[in-house]
């Protein structure tokens, strides 16, 4: 099968991203700055953040603009933007007991230390949709509705994993080195992998294959995770820092937004503490909660059960947005040639096998060819001739006396059924491939000259 570069069509791709560009840019409605898009769309934007890896809200919210509200090809085009980014520094490594939370809840236990803060959820709210014809009026406060006021200390409790440790309920997966963070950005993850590699591939997954793995690993066909609690789930701001360049001290440089969970199992195998619980952990940009719960509880899942199954391998290489999303953007690009294989490949094996078909049912080759996109050759149509030619042997065809020496050459282009040449017993090993079934004998001259086989249907005397 020939294969060759599809041309044409570019006017017709130019015209397409024109009209894109024309229709989002100019469109009658006002324009959306960055400002108002990530005021608006937090959670979007967020979520962009988070599956592009990169933290900068101004440039996840261009991107969800120009991706037209497609936080995949908005992903796309934050991490495309982040190649183009030099390394300046490497930031100090991240304590989450620093984090000034903003939302904190703990389903697990009903007075944990520091209060409960139900922040900025929809968690208890109906979902009833809202038409209004206008922005709406801003609430009013009553004197009994104003917000109270959070000390240092309410907003950066204690958290509900020291109580469980103090408890000595957990048990302690932790290692007694501290191993360099696996950096997926720099060469990719393969299993089997370390639980660093496997934590960074999940807090930059995309969202909805995050959660269908967690739900498919409690209720699918995989399911040996039994369902767990939910300990602490955070939402809150990070101090980010990194070493000045002379004086080696950590200089805060900002800060950025990003959720925590932390899930709590019950230990129940026969080779594992029952005693105590296991604890998972997640953590990703922004404000997404449903990821960082999926992540918390795949991540027990995997300790427990990833090496023994297919866990691990889907959590590295099926999860990303980019490469699960780009290979099915693919399959609308042209396959001209691979169909058209495919196509040949089928009436090669009808006709092996003797089926008959009807009148002008099967096209010819040379069809084929004519039928082919501008600019492919036609080589495919002689490739296709030699194929049906290769198949079009009828049974029984006498074969051409060959020379015993000759025959390990000739013995490739046998068919099913031609007939053999009877050798000396010395010769058997050497002419045993080329003898057919049931077949008659023809003895050889030994001055004979030695002739290949002819393709069926000639007479090659």
């Amino acid at each position: 099968m020939g294969y060759s570069g599809a041309r044409g069509g570019l006017e017709a791709i130019l015209a397409a991203e024109d009209l894109v560009r024309t229709k989002r840019d100019h469109a009658p409605s006002p324009w959306a700055s960055a400002g108002q898009i990530t005021g608006r769309f937090r959670l979007a934007v967020d979520r962009v953040m988070g599956e592009a890896g990169l933290y900068d809200e101004s440039t996840a919210a261009a991107a969800f603009r120009q991706a037209e509200g497609d936080t995949l090809e908005a992903s796309h085009l934050m991490r495309a933007q982040r190649s183009t980014l030099p390394r300046l520094a490497v930031s100090e490594p991240v304590d989450p007991s620093d984090m000034v939370v903003m939302r904190r809840i703990v389903p697990a236990f009903r007075q944990p230390d520091g209060p409960q803060l139900l922040g900025r959820t929809t968690d208890y709210t109906g979902r009833m949709l809202e038409q209004p014809d206008g922005q709406p009026p801003a609430p009013e406060r009553g004197e009994g509705k104003q917000a109270p006021e959070r000390t240092e200390d309410e907003r950066r409790p204690r958290r509900f994993l020291d109580l469980l440790r103090k408890l000595d309920l957990v048990a302690d997966q932790r290692s007694g080195d501290d191993p360099e963070p696996y950096d997926i950005t720099r060469r990719p993850a393969r299993p089997p992998a370390e639980r660093s590699a496997v934590l960074a591939a999940m807090a930059r997954a995309e969202t909805g294959a995050l959660v269908g793995l967690w739900y498919r690993s409690i209720l699918g066909p995989d399911g040996h995770v039994h369902e767990v609690t939910l300990g602490e789930l955070r939402h809150g701001r990070l101090p980010l820092s990194v070493r000045h360049p002379h004086t080696g001290n950590a200089v805060s440089v900002g800060e950025f937004r990003a959720t925590e969970a932390e899930a709590i199992e019950d230990l129940d195998g026969a080779d594992e503490d029952r005693a105590r619980f296991d604890v998972g952990y997640g953590f990703c940009f922004g404000h997404n909660e449903r990821k960082a719960i999926a992540m918390a509880n795949l991540d027990i899942a995997n300790r427990r059960f990833g090496r023994s199954g297919p866990l691990e391998q889907l959590l590295l290489l099926t999860v990303d947005g980019l490469d699960s999303g780009g290979f099915l953007e693919h399959l609308k690009l042209p396959h001209y040639v691979t169909f058209r294989s495919m196509v040949e490949r089928k009436r090669a094996m009808r006709a092996a096998a003797g089926s008959g078909e009807e009148p002008g049912a099967a096209a010819r080759p040379a069809e084929l060819a004519e039928s082919a996109e501008p600019g492919e050759s036609a080589e495919s149509a002689e490739s296709a001739e030699l194929a049906e030619s290769a198949v079009s042997a009828g049974p029984a065809e006498s074969a051409v006396p060959v020379e015993p020496a000759e025959l390990a050459e000739s013995a490739v282009s046998a068919g099913p059924a031609e007939s053999a040449v009877p050798v000396e017993p010395a010769e058997l090993a050497e002419s045993a491939v080329s003898a057919g079934p049931a077949e008659s004998a023809v003895p050889v001259e030994p001055a004979e000259p030695a002739v290949s086989a002819e393709p069926a249907g000639k007479d090659p005397r």
